[in-house]
């Protein structure tokens, strides 16, 4: 199987904490669409005819776009990769573009999964963020889409927000069950350099949880979650049984994937290549036929680190008879050399066959992730 990546770069606004590209400028859309469609048609030989089983719209806001452009864009994708009868087709969205008739649209060009970035429920932080909707909002947005025929719907979570206790986490916990999701995505909020956010801790305008609070509200977030049915099936994804996300779980699994639009990224096993950050840019190449993204060759050392990384995200961990077959005995020798001081410390366990982090380790990932890397 493989999956194609759609980044569509418009927001209606900046919030506070992100460092994803994006524009909140909408007066190039036209020739966007324009480039994007291009670039759509000139990669079909990167898959090399394998069946793109998920479609998924991110950004940016891929809701900022009508959807008639969306479906514009599916109907290319399907004219010229070999897209399975039944995808997966995923689009990001915000509460506040998600009216009636808007979600009725999507559901009638055939998206049948919902990404919807909710972040919380208490308005204090959603106005910190600088997000678009209200709390309101974004308890209405899934009830209307479940109105209209979605039966596969994920929220957005973040938790570590400033000024944020446990009292609030367990609060936006609860909210977010009640909503009953098939899938939900909860993130550590990390602060990026050069963001707004960033800036008013800087200036010690917000104070952000310590550490030990930070792992009080991923402990939390993981008990009650396992509590309500849901499977914790990589790091920040939480799904009911049936409801992971294919497309992601796919970049977890090595699968080859294809990205089109500004600052989107492609695998095809052997190397990884990427566009430009840039709208103006990417744009003005398409139309001059000059080069718009950049690729790395993956040396063997990459692949393994790769193989580690993703593998130890995800609840099945790395499966150690695909290592030994993809990188020899000497590659997994090492590996389990160097792994022996996480799994004295609990952090990660072995069984004959996998190598898996811990409850305990999953707090401490990167670190335990970096330790086992080659060099």
């Amino acid at each position: 199987m493989a999956g194609v990546y759609v980044h569509i770069p418009f927001c209606k606004q900046a919030c506070s904490y992100c460092d994803f590209y994006f524009t909140t400028h909408l007066l190039n859309k036209a020739d966007f669409l324009t480039a994007l469609l291009s670039e759509i048609e000139s990669k079909p030989a990167y898959l090399n005819n394998q069946v793109v089983e998920t479609i998924y719209f991110g950004g940016g806001t891929p809701s900022q776009l009508e959807t008639r452009e969306l479906n514009t864009i599916i109907d290319c994708v399907k004219q010229h990769y070999n897209v399975s009868e039944k995808p997966e087709i995923t689009v990001e969205s915000n509460p506040d573009n998600l009216s009636r008739d808007y979600l009725q649209s999507l559901y009638n060009i055939g998206v049948n999964r919902l990404s919807i970035g909710i972040q919380s429920f208490k308005n204090e932080d959603l106005e910190l963020m600088n997000r678009a909707h209200n709390c309101k909002e974004a308890e209405q947005c899934v009830s209307i889409a479940r109105g209209v025929g979605f039966k596969n719907l994920s929220i957005d979570l973040i938790y570590g927000l400033p000024n944020s206790s446990l009292k609030d986490w367990k609060s936006n916990i609860k909210k977010a069950l009640k909503l009953n999701p098939e899938h939900i995505s909860a993130y550590n909020l990390t602060i990026e350099k050069g963001t707004p956010l960033a800036h008013s801790v800087a200036k010690g305008r917000v104070n952000i949880p310590s550490d030990e609070e930070i792992v009080m509200q991923h402990n939390t977030l993981v008990s009650s979650l396992n509590t309500a049915g849901f499977e914790h099936y990589e790091t920040s994804n939480f799904a009911k049984k049936g409801y992971r996300s294919q497309h992601n779980s796919s970049y977890w699994k090595g699968t080859h994937y294809v990205g089109f639009g500004p600052s989107a990224h492609s695998f095809n096993g052997n190397s990884r290549s990427w566009n430009i950050a840039n709208t103006k840019k990417y744009v003005d190449s398409m139309r001059k036929g000059k080069s718009y993204s950049e690729t790395e060759i993956l040396s063997e050392i990459d692949s393994i680190n790769e193989f580690i990384l993703t593998g130890l995200r995800t609840v099945e961990g790395i499966n150690l008879q695909h290592f030994r077959s993809n990188f020899g005995e000497k590659a997994d020798e090492q590996l389990m050399k160097e792994s022996q001081s996480s799994i004295s410390k609990g952090l990660l366990e072995k069984t004959e066959n996998r190598l898996a982090i811990t409850s305990t380790g999953k707090v401490l990932l990167d670190g335990v992730t970096a330790e086992l890397f080659f060099e």
